[in-house]
């Protein structure tokens, strides 16, 4: 009798795998049909300027979307390096994925696609092709609709650039944390602004950077390691990134490195609680990066402008402050 429960009991664990395994699998590339939003692109000159100083500045997508580690160095030192994608982004054991080539190369960039599907893929995390990607590397669901339009029109302005870039590489834990996890859903309810807030040091206009631009809140919050779902309040820190040995070698640092992202809130154990005056805090983003494994994209943001750095120092004080403290940024497991 009890040879036959113990029987019972494996065949539906069996059942219930298979029936998971198959649906992970039939699911996890779903495909999507959220509308198009209703935006057109600009060849007027001064939504273009805007659109660089967010490619190159505070939204920083010329720090990723390039074709190499040492592309990713040279660009955040300030070189002007082509956005033509294909360097590896390491997820660890849910596989990796390849930024994407945003010059308006025909073949293997954006001038194959229509204004609408890329204007979809910043506002609803939808690719393309329909499927959905990780939210929290694209945070731009609630940009204004006069900044998405300068962002696609500098975008569409700039030097077409032939580079084919590798599909992503999803493992079966991959597979199943995007069918299970929101982070690999589409925003489908954004909520986004007609115009930014003006460019002026207001707590306005630093929210706004800070989370649907500069992603502030995304890194600068502990996150699961799997499902990127937040584990404690935003902007208190805490969230680790596991080792890019390629970037570490190609820098002259440890492989074996972690960082952890610091406490931003203005609490007196915090990070930002060093910066005593904005003159300060602008003073730190000048010097550029210093920690070479940092993830933050210190080249990038250290060419904001002084009022948009104002801006961030104004709103991350206005912060109810959390006690946690993330002092150690870098370390070892």
């Amino acid at each position: 009798m009890f040879k036959k429960i113990l029987l019972g009991i494996l065949i539906l664990l069996i059942a219930v795998t298979g029936v998971f395994v198959s649906y992970v699998l039939l699911s996890w590339d779903k495909i999507y049909h959220i509308p198009y939003p209703e935006l057109q692109v600009s060849n007027d000159s001064t939504v273009i300027a805007r659109g660089k100083y967010l490619v190159h500045g505070p939204a920083h997508c010329s720090n990723c979307h390039v074709s190499s580690v040492e592309d990713m160095v040279s660009a955040d030192e300030g070189k002007n390096i082509p956005l033509k994608g294909g360097a590896p982004f390491p997820l660890g054991p849910l596989g990796s994925l390849y930024t994407a080539n945003l010059t308006p190369d025909p073949n293997t960039g954006i001038g194959r696609y229509t204004d609408g599907q890329l204007f979809r893929m910043m506002r609803h995390v939808v690719k393309p092709n329909g499927t959905a990607t990780l939210s929290i590397l694209m945070p731009f669901w609630n940009m204004a609709d006069e900044d998405l339009v300068a962002v696609v029109s500098y975008l569409r302005s700039m030097e077409p650039f032939e580079n084919p870039v590798p599909q992503a590489e999803w493992s079966f834990m991959g597979k199943a944390i995007k069918v299970m996890a929101t982070s690999f859903h589409p925003i489908e309810n954004p909520e986004p602004p007609a115009y930014a807030p003006p460019m002026a040091a207001t707590i306005e206009r630093g929210e706004y950077l800070s989370r649907s631009v500069a992603n502030c809140v995304g890194c600068h919050t502990e996150r699961d390691p799997m499902t990127f779902e937040a584990l404690s309040p935003e902007y208190s820190g805490g969230f680790e990134f596991e080792p890019f040995p390629e970037f570490h070698i190609a820098i002259g640092e440890d492989p074996e490195l972690w960082a952890r992202s610091p406490n931003i809130t203005p609490h007196p154990n915090s990070a930002l609680s060093k910066f005593r005056t904005v003159e300060e805090w602008k003073a730190r983003f000048r010097q550029g990066r210093i920690i070479k494994i940092s993830p933050m994209h210190w080249g990038p943001f250290s060419r904001m402008t002084d009022q948009d750095l104002e801006a961030l120092y104004l709103y991350l004080n206005s912060l109810e402050p959390v006690e946690n403290d993330n002092s150690e940024t870098v370390f070892k497991k």
